[in-house]
């Protein structure tokens, strides 16, 4: 039975921020390199890099030899103890790649080695070529790859070149099939300013950075400033890239919390639109129609959700399809009060969930890393199926701040740095080689009479 090593990288200049993989698929009996696979993936999370970059290894192998042994080798613990089995996946956003990438061989197949970076060098060279083919708006190719001049091609190279091409062939099909969707991973703490999410944007107290925030470089590559990473091209995408699907996000108009700047989730009483918040879905309304532009409306599920929707979707003659993906965040004990009542009610609770994306609110309901891997699962899935379309998607202040907060590629505490307005409006299209670009209206004069 042939024999193949899969030595595999990925890494977020962020994280999560600006991320890529890299991938070698070696000969097991001379170590000569077979083929190469590499991509910029756009913003993710070192985790989900290095997840990427297992998948494309194990599927190149498999394209040159499904009934071949693999010996998986990566400098990331995490992964290889995952995949081992000797750890518990624990994150959502982790489970259904390893699941994928479990499913490319049968398990007697595989084995795992955790090796020291050092020795990891094709593969994250080859990760960082992607990234900085993603930083320059191209994603990388074979003929970029200076890891390539490490190994010479084994056995004939009619051979090489044919195995080389199928395995490419293969990972270019399973990409364009939507495969090894990116949910978004855990990120580090950041500073929190305390403005309280759902209904109301509370008050502007500020809190001091805390300690051990992390370096911002990747697991790949040496330490980049991020002041250097460029994006690619957003609006002004070259044409060959098609057209995005546009997502055009409304906040619900106003309910009866909205003026008294109260928690409001999705664990909560769950209230309808004030009369304030259902002139403003109808002025909204107008100003959509005006532009003409919205070819589908996609609804959080909550009540005063949908009645916006349903008021936008009357004038625009659209249906409404609810997503439960888009719903506010539940903010457990803390719905229905203001930041001062919590302040004074649950003092350490808020104080750990102002320091840590992965803190809970009093009593249980879901942390801003959990909102973060729903709604990135919740993008990809939208984007896939709304390719070179603009939709509108009606929802809350946390999933469209989380929304336009990973298309930028910033931290959690930038969740505390942003306002939006009841019923007001922000964009982020979806360019085909995975980059975003952002342009916010926050405008509400379409709402004044």
């Amino acid at each position: 039975m042939r024999e193949f090593i899969v030595e595999a990288d990925g890494g977020s200049r962020g994280n999560p921020g600006p991320a890529g993989y890299g991938a070698v698929v070696l000969d097991g009996a001379t170590g000569e390199a077979l083929t190469e696979a590499a991509e910029y993936i756009g913003v993710a999370t070192n985790n989900v890099a290095e997840y990427r970059g297992l998948l494309a290894g194990l599927r190149a192998a498999h394209a040159l030899d499904p009934s071949a042994r693999v010996h998986v080798r990566m400098d990331s613990k995490l992964v290889i103890e995952q995949m081992s089995g000797r750890w518990k996946i624990k994150h959502p956003g982790m489970k259904p790649l390893a699941a994928e990438a479990r499913s490319v061989y049968p398990p007697d197949q595989v084995t795992y080695e955790w090796i020291p970076r050092e020795r990891n060098k094709h593969a994250d060279r080859l990760a960082n070529e992607a990234m900085d083919a993603g930083a320059k708006g191209r994603q990388w190719s074979p003929s970029q790859s200076r890891a390539a001049l490490d190994t010479p091609p084994s056995g004939p190279p009619g051979d090489a070149a044919a195995g080389a091409a199928k395995a490419r062939a293969a990972l270019a099909e399973s990409r364009a099939a939507g495969a090894a969707p990116v949910p978004e991973d855990a990120a580090p703490p950041g500073e929190r300013h305390p403005t309280a999410p759902g209904e109301g944007q509370g008050p502007g107290e500020q809190h001091r950075e805390p300690a051990g925030e992390g370096r911002p470089s990747g697991s790949v590559g040496e330490t980049v400033d991020e002041r250097r990473v460029t994006s690619a091209p957003g609006w002004s995408a070259a044409p060959d890239l098609g057209a995005p699907a546009t997502f055009v996000l409304l906040r619900h108009g106003e309910t009866p919390l909205t003026p008294q700047k109260r928690f409001s989730g999705s664990g909560g009483t769950d209230p309808s639109l004030s009369a304030a918040g259902r002139e403003q879905a109808h002025r909204v309304a107008e100003a959509l129609a005006r532009r003409g532009t919205i070819q589908a409306i996609v609804a959080s599920p909550l009540a005063r959700t949908r009645e916006t929707a349903e008021i936008v979707a009357a004038r625009l003659h659209l249906d409404v399809t609810v997503d439960d993906g888009l719903r506010e965040t539940d903010f457990g004990a803390w719905e229905g009060l203001t930041f001062g009542e919590v302040r004074e009610r649950h003092p350490d609770d808020l104080d750990a969930w102002l320091a840590d994306p992965e803190a809970h609110p009093t009593g249980g309901g879901e942390s801003f890393a959990e909102t973060a891997t729903r709604i990135a699962a919740t993008r990809d899935k939208l984007v896939a199926a709304h390719a070179g379309r603009t939709v509108l998607l009606v929802t809350h202040v946390t999933p469209i701040k989380t929304f336009v907060r990973l298309a930028l590629g910033a931290p959690p505490k930038s969740l505390f740095r942003m306002e939006l307005s009841a019923a007001s409006l922000s964009a982020v299209a979806y360019y085909a080689d995975g980059n975003a670009s952002v342009r916010l209206f926050n405008d509400t004069s379409h709402l004044r009479p």
